[in-house]
């Protein structure tokens, strides 16, 4: 034993600090010695320092502060009989602050006193004193490694039951009996529990009946297969909302089977809306084709009509009946109009509109279109100012809005369209500038919209409609025509309270391209020149024709573009060119620009039942069909008078 005024603390060469080393990654794993002899610290130092970073104590007091101020060794080798505290009491303290090997030296070799202190300090293993050099060493090593395998061990560990507790999968464990071996906690939280109360208990104890008879089909079929298994399975939430779940089986032999369960109800709801929205395209374009042949037909009736009554004047039976005619088939140019905008074939108009009479004109189509479960208020202000928008997309729009009213209201209710003039003052109104607007709001009574639910609806496919009853794509094309309008929107809406939908159009001037009465007669040009007319619609080739000659022109036809360009390289005579755009082999833009090549000076107007104008040269006007002799006229004399001057 040793006394005195020894400090009690040395460290081995290299050290430096006396603060322990992890072992591994390429440093030294560091030895904690405890002798109350110096001169066995002094033997051990020399014997280990050459392998290991050497920190040692004559007092067993002073390594445990040692231990609790921060020191990590990897083995403690510590004396037994030692005044104070023996080295098993020590050993036991130590377990306190540190996890490293320990190792007991001791001068005696009762084996009572040995098992004793291997059982109160769990102790790794002795050495007797004196020592024999090459065992001591093997010991230390030996205990070295087994403190790295621990440490890796734990360190497995961890990173495993951190994946296990954070993993959104659902993952579970189970013996040949269907008990939890292990589970996660998304998995005990989808049954309902917590993973404590559902370990070493059967699945089935949390499922009804029938869940419990379909699990026990899917587990037996996954033991007898030996293979993972796959499957999508449908849950009924108590709200009625329906989660899809892609379900591995993998069984690991003896009978423990590992269940992973993944949540792909958003991508299968993608998934589902995607084929929506490709069918609704597909609609679309069958729509824009539809409306097509149809504004051919309605361009020959119309301006069949309209021909016939300037002959049959003296007939006033005859002009009635034509009056319901051109009635009937206005009707069916206004349905062409809604399915060119819902197709989304043509471009944005913007023109001056009043607001009002267009809620107004939408009366028979929203009172078919809702139901008579829903009722229709409109609280129109008395003398609102127009709107600068396109008149076919706001139609859209507000039909849009009306129908999603409606759907958020299962048992009827009331929507109520509401037009008021504001000024708007800068940052009143998120998005739009200070100015003029007209406010256009669609209210309802139904159910309301979550804050969560209002902060998405204008993200494309959002929507909370069951799959094939909305593609999600309503309200951000609302959102679309009115900011490039030049305008915005707001949503005010909480659930239980209703949705209040508010559009703001920027105001108008006059009104523009409003919807005409009978029309007045046209009266004939003072400057008839010949015109070609081309199109491959005999019956809209012979109404255009007819307009012109009625006008005063002269016309010569054409049923394509070659014949049209043969005409061009023939006729000098030819002062004005108006022909269809969509036509078989060489469509209207393909001829104007070989026209314009032969003849730069010739006035060109193109007509089409479509809207690709993106597609057309700069500089042709275009009329779209159908078309009445007074908006031909207007814009053939446009044309000839550019030319004039």
């Amino acid at each position: 034993m040793s006394g005195g005024t020894d400090t009690g603390i040395r460290t081995g060469t290299g050290t430096g600090t006396g603060t322990g080393t992890k072992a591994g990654q390429g440093e030294r794993a560091t030895i904690l010695l405890v002798d109350d002899e110096p001169e066995i610290l002094t033997a051990l130092t020399d014997l280990l320092e050459d392998e290991y970073e050497v920190v040692s104590t004559t007092r067993p007091e002073q390594a445990l502060k040692m231990l609790a101020g921060g020191l990590r060794p990897t083995v403690i080798l510590s004396d037994q009989r030692m005044p104070g505290l023996t080295g098993d009491a020590f050993l036991e303290r130590a377990r306190a602050y540190s996890d490293a090997e320990a190792l007991l030296l001791t001068g005696y070799a009762e084996l009572d006193a040995v098992v004793g202190a291997l059982n109160r300090g769990r102790i790794a293993g002795y050495t007797p004193k004196p020592w024999e050099p090459a065992g001591l060493l093997a010991m230390v090593a030996a205990a070295r490694d087994r403190h790295g395998l621990r440490q890796a061990l734990a360190t497995e560990r961890a990173l495993l039951r951190g994946l296990l507790d954070n993993l959104p999968d659902q993952l579970s464990f189970k013996d040949r009996n269907g008990r939890f071996l292990r589970l996660n906690a998304a998995k005990a939280a989808s049954l309902g529990s917590t993973v404590e109360a559902c370990l070493g208990c059967c699945e089935n104890v949390f499922l009804s009946p029938a869940e419990a008879e379909r699990l026990a089909r899917a587990e037996r079929a996954a033991a007898v297969e030996g293979a993972v298994s796959e499957l999508v399975e449908q849950h009924g939430s108590e709200d009625g909302t329906v989660r899809w779940m892609q379900t591995s089986r993998i069984p690991l032999g003896d009978g423990v089977l590992v269940t992973i369960a993944r949540d792909v109800t958003e991508a299968r709801q993608m998934e589902q809306r995607l084929r929506q929205a490709d069918k609704m395209q597909a609609l679309g374009t069958m729509a824009g084709g539809i409306a097509h042949d149809f504004n051919n037909l309605l361009t020959a009736i119309l301006g069949s009509l309209h021909l016939a009554g300037r002959r049959v004047r003296d007939a006033p039976d005859l002009q009635r009946l034509l009056r319901n005619a051109t009635m009937a088939a206005e009707r069916g140019s206004a349905l062409t109009r809604r399915l060119l905008s819902f197709s989304r074939q043509n471009e944005l108009a913007l023109r001056t509109v009043s607001v009002n009479r267009l809620i107004i004109g939408m009366g028979d189509l929203l009172a078919r279109t809702l139901g008579g479960t829903v009722e229709l208020r409109r609280r129109l202000s008395a003398d609102p100012d127009t709107a600068r928008v396109d008149p076919d997309q706001l139609e859209l729009a507000l039909l849009n809005l009306c129908i999603n009213a409606r759907d958020a209201m299962p048992g009827g209710g009331v929507i109520t369209l509401t037009t008021q003039t504001v000024e708007l003052e800068a940052e009143e109104v998120a998005e739009v500038p200070a100015g003029s607007y007209v406010r256009v709001s669609v209210a309802d009574s139904g159910t309301g919209m979550t804050p969560e639910v209002l902060a998405r609806v204008f993200e494309p496919f959002f929507t909370t409609k069951d799959i094939g009853k909305g593609t999600g794509l309503g309200l951000p094309m609302v959102y679309g025509l009115v900011r490039q309008s030049g305008g915005g929107v707001t949503i005010d809406s909480a659930p239980g309270e209703g949705t209040r939908v508010i559009l703001y159009l920027p105001s108008g001037g006059e009104e523009t391209g409003g919807e005409r009465g009978d029309e007045e007669e046209t009266p004939a040009t003072q400057n008839p020149v010949r015109v070609l007319v081309v199109d491959d619609d005999a019956t809209v080739r012979e109404v255009t024709a007819g307009f012109l000659s009625d006008l005063g022109h002269d016309t010569v036809e054409a049923a394509d573009g070659d014949a049209a360009l043969r005409v061009l390289e023939t006729d000098p005579s030819v002062r004005l060119m108006v022909a269809d755009f969509a036509m078989p082999r060489m469509t209207g833009a393909e001829l104007s620009e070989r026209a314009r090549a032969m003849r730069p000076d010739l006035p060109i107007l193109l007509v089409t039942g479509y809207a690709e104008l993106a597609k057309l040269a700069a500089g042709i006007p275009v009329l779209h069909k159908p078309y009445r002799q007074a908006d031909l006229a207007e814009q053939v004399a446009m044309l000839l008078g550019v030319t004039a001057a």
